[in-house]
This record gives C-alpha cells, structure tokens and sequence, in this order.
C-alpha cells in the first residue's frame, strides 16, 4: 500500500544516509507488461514483519537498509520498528533490539551500525513514510530514474526529511518479533526452486550437479539480481532462439555456465535459459547473503510453494490482534 504525500505533522531528518538507503514498498505490482520492473523489497519476510510490528497496512513505505550507517533524527514523537540485517540500534547511545518496535522522542537520534550478518535492515514507522507514488508505487529504482523520495529514483541523502503521520502514542509498549521468526542470517541457506522453463533442455547430469553443490554469492552481485559462481560451473547449457518475459525469482543461465537469480529490479525480458524460480519467500533470504558466502538449492514443488505463500499473504494482509 502505497501513500501519498500530504503534508504530514512529522517528519525524520536524515542525518547520514549509511552505504545505501532507499524508500520502498512492494513494488509496482502489474507493471512489467509495460517494460517497468517491479522493484521494491529485497526482503519480503524482514520488511513485512517491520511494518507488522506497528500495525502499518502491509507494503507501507519503508527504508531498505543496505550494509548499515543510517542515522536519523526525530522531529515529531513517534514509533519504529527495525527488522533484517544483524545492525546495531542506539537511540540516544542507549542500545536496542533489532527485531522490534520502539518509541522516538522529538529531538532523539537512532543510529544504525553497521552489518554483522545479513546484509539489509528495513526501518519502518508507524503509519508509513508519506511519500508521492509513482506509477503506482514509492519504490525506488535508481537504474529507471523512477520512485523514491523525490520521485527520480535517487537514493536517500544526508539532510533529507522523511514525513509521517502522528503516532506518537499508537502503543503503550515495546514488541518484539517472536524469536522463531527471526532467521539467522549466519547459516547457510537452503533455497528451494520451482523448476520449469527450459530446465528439460539441461542434462541430467547438470540439474544434479545444480543442487548437489554449494554455490558462492559473486561480488557483483546487486539490486538487478544475485550471480553465483563456482570451480564447477554448469556446461552444456542450452540456447534459446528468442528472449522471453522473466520475474524476479527467475534463474538464468549465461553460457559460462555461473546461475544469476533475477532480483527486485531485474528487467522484464530476458535471453538466457531459465532453469526454474526460486521460491519467492526464499529470494529474501538470498538477498541477505554477503558475497563470497554460501547457498544451497533443493526442488519444491508448485502446490507445497503455492500453500506456503497463501500462509505468507494471509497471516500479513490481516492486522494483529490488540493488545499487540
């Protein structure tokens, strides 16, 4: 859900931006027909719980943390909630849980240190950041020049004010997301793929050989979409005769042989064989892998993923229960 911009009471100055922070939401849900990319989270499962925690409609604006170095000030008292990435919380030098919502102070200043594990935090405030849509959402897209802030898909920047609604007395307490919710970035993922596209062109051998081994997130891997590498790449890779619409979740192979898995701002068409999709609740954890660390990939199946995201969206798309 996105918000417009309406001159809200409240606002957060932003006193440094950190490595990359960007205003996001779900995405521009039914704009790839149009050569638009969805974009929006990376992390699904991180930015939901962020926005769930202060009773914000699901996919109200947020901050996308990336690497960490934020800090902000407040104008207006108000509530937030941090979720994702291992970052540290001081509100004031006073150190808070990640994972959980907490009350800001007009005058009070949050600062987010830097990753210890995963690689995004998403920052969100009660009520949502009051930022203009842009085709439909406030997503943030640098390559498209589209969504953000001011609209041109630029990224947050020192001085920046981000406006909100009141809400400095929506709750009387703290919360916390229960522990069993929160994964610990520092394993070594099991992703699941959905295979299908032209995964029956591959040999055998070759699928056993993808699922069998541990891949390495590359380091030039970013928003557009996640290359693995590995001593033993995939060969015998097949060719296609003419590009074809992709999503992110989508896994292409080029002819080295090294998988990318498309991303929140992949483009809308595509060349390489596709090998399947990854599970769309799994393609946040993968974008909380650092480089050069590990994944693992197993098959799923179409009904167990379906059901899996029928949970996801029920249990999201409905408010909590009061008291939180």
């Amino acid at each position: 859900m996105t918000q417009r911009k309406k001159g809200g009471t409240g606002a957060l100055e932003l006193l440094e931006p950190g490595v990359l922070s960007l205003i996001q939401d779900r995405g521009r849900i039914g704009s790839q027909r149009f050569g638009v990319s969805r974009s929006g989270v990376m992390d699904p499962h991180a930015a939901a719980w962020a926005n769930r925690m202060l009773d914000n409609p699901a996919g109200s604006p947020l901050i996308e943390v990336t690497l960490g170095g934020l800090r902000l000030r407040a104008r207006e008292d108000t509530w937030l909630a941090f979720t994702g990435a291992g970052m540290a919380l001081h509100l004031d030098g006073r150190p808070l849980s990640g994972w959980s919502r907490f009350a800001i102070r007009a005058g009070q200043t949050l600062s987010v240190g830097f990753a210890s594990s995963g690689q995004r935090g998403y920052l969100a405030v009660r009520g949502g950041f009051l930022v203009e849509p842009k085709l439909g959402s406030v997503a943030t897209h640098a390559r498209n020049r589209l969504g953000g802030l001011h609209g041109d898909g630029r990224p947050l920047a020192r001085g920046d004010l981000l406006p909100h609604p009141p809400g400095g007395d929506a709750f009387r307490l703290g919360a916390r997301v229960p522990w069993k919710m929160i994964p610990d970035y520092r394993e070594v993922p099991l992703l699941r793929v959905l295979p299908g596209g032209d995964h029956h062109l591959f040999p055998t051998a070759q699928v056993e050989r993808f699922f069998d081994q541990r891949w390495q997130v590359s380091a030039s891997s970013d928003r557009m979409g996640i290359r693995l590498c590995h001593e033993r790449p995939l060969r015998e890779v097949p060719s296609r005769k003419m590009s074809l619409g992709i999503c992110p979740g989508a896994i292409q192979v080029p002819p080295n042989g090294e998988p990318i898995v498309l991303m929140s701002d992949c483009q809308t068409m595509g060349g390489y064989p596709l090998f399947g999709w990854l599970h769309p609740l799994d393609l946040g954890r993968l974008s909380q892998v650092p480089a050069r660390q590990e994944v693992r990939f197993a098959p799923i199946d179409v009904e167990t993923m379906q059901a899996e995201l029928a949970r996801f969206n029920d249990f999201f798309d409905h408010p909590p229960p009061q008291p939180y």
